[in-house]
């Protein structure tokens, strides 16, 4: 046993009990024969005495800053209390030390503010500070109350492929070559869409999952290649049920996560009303003092014309369904059942009630300029399978980035990823994306061009 107690965890009735503990150096201080260490693991400080008489004074000279150790010894009532941190009544006076590794100099001080770029690159010594650990903690805090709502409420969490197949929007794809289908390629999933109306048909009526999502986009700063989302969805649901549940699923995880009671039902605008009172469609409507507001935009338009493209696109995504009795011959005044969810000013969940008529969801494409045959070769899975006796159904999906960055009130997407891109959608620490050999690329069926 490497340890008995963590870091963070003995106190004052401890004292006098035999302890071992493990974890980093976080301070290192030397008055003569005495020395004493601050080590640190993810559960808190404990401070270490330890004299030349009892360790070895050249083991002690080898002490660096942020070497992994270990220490045995009596657990001490301290003299000099420190009210900074919750072990400051006690330290451990040290018998033993056993250095595990012994840490080079830092390549940047962690204790002080860095470069992101610096940080990225030597992420797991970053993922060691306070910040970044409390975040990953929080993260999970909010993951697991995701899971106990949606189990308590008979949801079922299933797994949808990443190996799927290219979208409408392909040219945002991350694609994936077949190297048993030469010439044929995978592309990963901008959203598990496709798969969980797949499940409404198959009869789970409820479903979720924490999903990981990927979308080559243009470089912008707060986006990453790579996301999560909760994907939520329900069968012989409306407008009104899907809104119900969300707002009794984020005041679930906002009580258990941070302890504070959230005002339902939430505010709620048509996208029109957004548009007018504030030019967006994502309006911030804290009230001064308020730390959180969550607001409901609906009654989006069903297609955006695009005037460069000279077409209509849909300005959510193709599922969705319109109004009732919509008029097809007038596209630009067509309304969705279609609502976001807005923290903050900042849009964290988007969903809708799904196209689940055939014949709908086949205008649709043809108003998109999405021709039967291609719409056949996309889509014909979805197609038929909506002919089976298909329920109605809706969802949403949230940004759990997104989320979570707003309620840790982070500057950055990035700091509540453990291992995320930089804003060139690179990552500093595995130097991805990289070249791959021309075997590799040939045993795909792949050649590059060279220019």
């Amino acid at each position: 046993m490497l340890r008995t107690h963590t870091c963070g965890e003995l106190r004052r009735s401890n004292v006098g009990k035999k302890v071992k503990l493990s974890g980093w150096v976080d301070s290192i201080r030397n008055f003569g024969r005495l020395w004493f260490i601050d080590l640190r693991d993810r559960y808190g400080k404990t401070q270490i005495v330890m004299t030349e008489k009892d360790i070895d004074k050249k083991l002690l000279k080898e002490l660096s800053l942020e070497s992994s150790v270990g220490v045995e010894g009596q657990v001490n009532e301290r003299k000099d209390k420190n009210s900074k941190i919750e072990t400051g009544d006690i330290e451990v006076f040290a018998s033993s030390l056993q250095i595990y590794t012994k840490c080079p100099t830092l390549p940047f001080d962690m204790k002080a503010e860095s470069s992101e770029d610096m940080r990225l690159k030597y992420r797991y010594l970053d993922l060691r500070g306070e910040k970044m650990q409390g975040n990953m903690i929080l993260r999970h805090k909010v993951y697991k109350a995701i899971h106990d709502f949606m189990d308590k409420e008979g949801f079922v969490n299933i797994e949808t492929p990443v190996l799927a197949k290219s979208t409408p929007e392909g040219a945002r794809d991350y694609i994936v070559p077949s190297r048993v289908n030469k010439g044929k390629f995978y592309a990963l999933p901008q959203s598990p869409q496709i798969f969980k109306q797949l499940c409404m048909v198959g009869g789970l009526d409820k479903y979720y999952q924490i999903a990981r999502c990927f979308r080559d986009e243009d470089l912008r700063a707060d986006r990453q290649p790579e996301f999560t989302q909760l994907d939520i969805e329900m069968s012989f649901v409306d407008v009104e049920d899907m809104i119900s549940y969300m707002e009794r699923l984020w005041s679930f995880v906002f009580k258990e996560v941070l302890e504070i009671e959230l005002k339902t039902p939430f505010s709620r605008m048509t996208y029109d009303e957004a548009m007018k009172n504030y030019g967006r469609d994502n309006p911030d409507t804290r009230k001064k003092g308020e730390r959180f507001a969550l607001t409901w935009v609906l009654n989006f338009p069903m297609f955006e014309w695009k005037e460069e493209d000279k077409r209509w696109y849909a300005m959510h995504h193709p599922f969705t369904s319109p109004e009732d009795n919509a008029n097809f011959k007038d596209l630009g005044k067509i309304k969705a059942k279609a609502y976001d969810l807005v923290l903050n000013g900042s849009e964290i969940g988007g969903g809708s009630i799904r196209i689940h008529n055939k014949d709908i969801q086949n205008e649709v494409f043809s108003a998109l300029g999405i021709k039967e045959k291609e719409a056949k070769e996309k889509f014909g899975f979805l197609l038929d399978a909506l002919s089976y006796g298909a329920p109605p159904h809706g969802g949403i999906a949230f940004g759990l980035d997104r989320v979570l960055q707003l309620i840790t009130e982070s500057e950055s997407i990035r700091d509540v990823i453990a291992f995320p891109k930089n804003k060139n959608a690179a990552d500093l620490m595995m130097d991805a994306p990289s070249f791959v050999s021309d075997d590799q690329l040939k045993e795909v069926g792949l050649k590059l061009e060279k220019k």
